[in-house]
């Protein structure tokens, strides 16, 4: 259970931070391609943090008492 939880907190930090980049880099691209792609990035740094989050919340209820 503790190496799932590592995992997906691990995993979310870096998509995280890899979507505030791509977002970064987007915002300050002039082009009409990189305006829908900026956002896509914006929905999906809302969207992976709720989907991580009930990732979570899933493994928590479906863990069973003395299993780790």
């Amino acid at each position: 259970m503790k190496k799932v939880k590592k995992f997906l907190a691990l995993l979310g930090a870096v998509l995280l931070a890899a979507l505030y980049i791509s977002t970064l880099v987007f915002a300050l691209s002039d082009s009409p391609v990189f305006s829908d792609l900026l956002k896509i990035s914006v929905a999906a740094t809302i969207l992976v943090p709720v989907l991580l989050y009930a990732c979570i919340l899933a493994a928590r209820l479906n863990h069973r008492d003395g299993e780790d």
